[in-house]
């Protein structure tokens, strides 16, 4: 088996990572190309303002990476150390970054973490156990951003709907085809763990019975295994596990979700400092809601991490908070927050954690 797992880490190959950084950069060029104006940039001041906003962009990062690495100890029961969360955090955040949204780095995250020491029943528990709590937070937050923001803000985009959905937006049908992805998903894990395991791999088994699936059963059956002994074991915990591993996810998801809103803070100060007062509560929280559906958006893009769309959706869905001249630019900072240092440190600690995995003892 850790044969078979080192040669899966193994096909993580450099153009994997180059590949989303170019998708990335080259919408970027095209926007910032697109709606350059020298004249908008001479403007531009520099001060500590701006460099202050920044760093808290970046600490909204970091305490997304400490409410994980802490989730990870939780899930664990504390079996490890800071050192190996940190590895697993980082690690499986390089995967997903590389890997399409829908697929993200789950499969890579159980051999992580069965690497790091936990046994595979307790791996594959962590790894859909966070999973689970993740989409639940989506669960909880898509609905209330609605209910709090005003729809036609949040999906309009200025087209004329006043107080409504418009439903000739297609990122609306991007949202909400991600979401209903996200709550089946939930459905079947909430049922394969707490309510029937044993119903739901019969289930799985049943359907990959199917001509066109028979290829798959092997692994849909592995799957329904993986469920079973996962529900023995996150059945026995009691409601304080759920409830911290639970509040580190919602910190963790909603720092992420407030970098663009100290971004846009540092854009101002730039400008001039009195737009800093000009954004009210209601406007943070609408930035707040189009993050949120934008990483939404991302899980049906086939691209790694949602490169080239989470950039091109940036400059239409963010531009009512900037001037045109500076959207392909604030989309190029958001992703350097938010995304391409996940490659950067991945790209490095790959290596280094393979050859200490996966060393070959000489005989």
């Amino acid at each position: 088996m850790s044969d078979n797992q080192g040669k899966l880490i193994r096909k993580i190959k450099p153009w994997k990572i180059i590949i989303p950084i170019i998708l990335g950069v080259s919408v970027v060029v095209w926007l910032f190309y697109d709606e350059f104006d020298p004249s908008v940039f001479s403007k531009l001041s520099f001060s500590f303002k701006v460099v202050f906003f920044i760093a808290v962009a970046f600490l909204m990062m970091v305490i997304r990476d400490i409410g994980y690495m802490i989730r990870i100890k939780v899930l664990s029961g504390n079996q490890f150390s800071w050192r190996s969360v940190f590895n697993i955090n980082f690690l499986w955040e390089f995967t997903s970054a590389i890997t399409p949204s829908a697929v993200g780095g789950t499969t890579f995250a159980v051999i992580y973490v069965f690497k790091e020491g936990l046994s595979l029943g307790k791996s594959t528990a962590l790894v859909l156990a966070t999973a689970f709590l993740d989409e639940f937070y989506f669960f909880l937050m898509f609905p209330l951003m609605i209910i709090l923001v005003d729809p036609e803000s949040l999906f309009g985009l200025g087209n004329g709907f006043a107080g409504s959905l418009n439903f000739e937006n297609q990122y609306f049908y991007f949202a909400v085809i991600g979401y209903l992805i996200k709550v089946a998903f939930i459905i079947f894990v909430f049922y394969g763990l707490f309510i029937r395991p044993q119903g739901l791999k019969q289930l799985l088994l049943w359907v990959f019975r199917l001509r066109f699936l028979k290829r798959w059963r092997s692994g849909a059956e592995k799957t329904g295994n993986d469920i079973v002994e996962s529900s023995l074991i996150l059945r026995k915990e009691k409601t304080g596990f759920w409830i911290k591993s639970f509040l580190a996810t919602f910190f963790s998801w909603t720092a992420r979700y407030l970098v663009l809103n100290f971004l846009l803070l540092a854009l101002y100060a730039s400008i001039n400092p009195e737009m800093i007062a000009g954004l009210s509560f209601s406007d943070h929280l609408l930035i707040f809601a189009r993050q949120l559906v934008m990483w939404i958006m991302m899980l049906v893009m086939p691209s790694p991490g949602g490169s080239g769309f989470a950039e091109a959706v940036f400059s239409q869905y963010m531009a009512d908070f900037m001037p045109l001249a500076f959207v392909g630019v604030m989309a190029f900072l958001w992703r350097i927050v938010t995304y391409y240092p996940y490659l950067i440190i991945g790209a490095v600690m790959v290596p280094k954690w393979v050859a200490k995995h996966f060393a070959l003892k000489k005989k």
